[in-house]
């Protein structure tokens, strides 16, 4: 502080921040405070790092506060404070505030202060006192001894396994198709990437939206990974950690900062948001081309990396990819009861609008067909997504083990050339089976691989310890979109 008058800030502020003595000098004026009438200089360091937000409001109006002797706050260094003020001193919610959190408690900060709203996500950091305040007035009166702020506590594990078994969908709300049910199964098990083929109203989206009820649950280390991307986005509503494997699905609009992610201080994409859980593409060629193309690296590295002139940020992006397409521009090529109005070079040009590459990375291509009028009406309770989800997380286990010593490899869908060449040994009649159907089917030879991936899947679904002709056979099943001829 010194002679003079004025407000600045020093240290790359954005705008967010440089308006903030705006909301400072209200919020102190309607709590019977003021700005003094002196010269302020805040320095941000450090000072080539550039500062976004208004989470930095209620830092600010304290440290004005201190430093003007308005208030007297003994051992306010051993906190962090951070809150967007209104301008009658109450609180906004703020971004990240469970990273924030995390990294207050490595750096060996005593408490934590922030709105009430972030309190759930902050206080799921242990050796932290996390305070959640509604406005100004409540933190200075706890800096004069006055007040009666206590810290939050949560139970982490308590609230981790509270709603645990208790997905959103299930697929025991799903009539009839037991084999596109089968095949969901055997691509949460391996953590194989999907494709659904079929005509409109055939249920892909309905089936897509229950895959994450059968993924094995999430552990806390990735329940954590998970919260803490969404509440760097801000996207958290109040729930603390997040113990439901996320389910994204994009329009087919989205742009490609917004799929990956960026932005001048880059945020987290879709692709991220999805991190732990599944990323759905419906209509996948109706998504541009260089947007799917600029996630074939993240699909491959988990992980995607944004690259700025002085930083760099790398986000986790490790998800199972659910992707649905119409068999062709009218929709109903496989369609029994529809006519297909679409001729042979249309179906083509649809299809080509997916690059090979992309596809590479799919394991499993099915066709769904529409749900028969007997199947719809019949009141036989289906399967749970609970029980199904016993099977894919023993198969898990299976895989955990086989790959305990390999790095970056933790189940079937990762392994390489090599490894399925180590693990996917096969017996003359499977060998046999395999190179009839490459040939009578037509198959490409980038189909090798990923059958003998989802054969290794499915054996491990039945905990046998070798790959065999009916695990061959399944497999072959699931690559549609490789059969030559499959476009008429």
């Amino acid at each position: 502080m010194d002679k003079g008058i004025g407000y600045h800030l020093v240290g790359l502020p954005d705008n967010a921040i440089k308006e903030s003595s705006y909301r400072i000098a209200a919020a102190l004026k309607n709590n019977g405070l003021s700005l003094p009438g002196k010269k302020i200089t805040i320095n941000m360091a450090p000072a080539d790092l550039r500062k976004e937000g208004s989470a930095y409001d209620l830092t600010l109006a304290m440290g004005i506060l201190v430093a003007s002797d308005q208030i007297k706050a003994p051992k306010i260094e051993e906190y962090i404070i951070m809150g967007e003020l209104s301008l009658d001193g109450s609180l906004q919610p703020i971004r990240g505030a469970l990273p924030i959190a995390i990294k207050a408690k490595e750096e060996g900060y005593k408490g934590f202060f922030l709105p009430v709203q972030n309190v759930k996500e902050a206080a799921i950091v242990t050796g932290l006192d996390v305070y959640g305040v509604t406005n100004l007035q409540e933190v200075i009166e706890f800096f004069a001894g006055k007040g009666t702020l206590e810290p939050t506590v949560i139970d982490t594990r308590a609230e981790f396994y509270k709603t645990l078994d208790f997905p959103e969908f299930d697929f025991s709300d799903v009539r009839g198709q037991e084999s596109i049910k089968r095949c969901m199964e055997i691509a949460a098990a391996g953590g194989h990437n999907i494709i659904l083929i079929g005509p409109p109203g055939a249920g892909k989206t309905m089936l897509a939206k229950r895959v994450p009820s059968i993924l094995p649950p999430m552990t806390l280390r990735e329940a954590l990974e998970t919260t803490k991307i969404h509440s760097v986005a801000g996207k958290l509503k109040e729930v603390g950690l997040m113990n439901q494997r996320p389910f994204r699905s994009p329009h087919h609009t989205i742009s490609n900062v917004a799929l990956v992610g960026g932005g001048s201080y880059p945020q987290p994409g879709e692709i991220s948001m999805a991190h732990n859980g599944v990323l759905f593409l419906d209509e996948l060629p109706e998504f541009k081309r260089d947007v799917l193309e600029v996630m074939r690296q993240p699909l491959e590295d988990r992980e995607v990396t944004i690259s700025r002139a002085k930083f760099t940020v790398t986000y986790p992006s490790s998800f199972m990819l659910v992707a649905s397409m119409n068999p062709s521009p009218s929709g109903f090529f496989n369609d029994p009861s529809m006519p297909n109005t679409s001729s042979p070079h249309e179906m083509q040009r649809y299809l080509s609008k997916i690059s090979g590459p992309l596809l590479d990375r799919i394991d499993i291509h099915i066709e769904v067909t529409p749900v028969p009028f007997e199947k719809l009406a019949d009141d036989r309770k289906a399967e749970s997504s609970v029980e199904i989800r016993k099977r894919v997380t023993a198969a898990r286990e299976i895989q955990t083990k086989r790959f305990e010593n390999i790095e970056n490899v933790h189940y079937n869908a990762q392994m390489s050339s090599k490894l399925i060449r180590e693990y996917c040994v096969l017996d003359e009649q499977s060998k046999e089976l395999l190179k009839t159907a490459m040939e009578r089917l037509n198959l490409s030879a980038r189909a090798y691989d990923r059958i003998l991936k989802v054969a290794r899947t499915i054996a491990d679904l039945d905990d046998a310890p070798s790959v065999i002709s009916q695990h061959i056979a399944e497999a072959i099943q699931y690559r549609s979109l490789d059969r030559d001829g499959w476009l008429g």
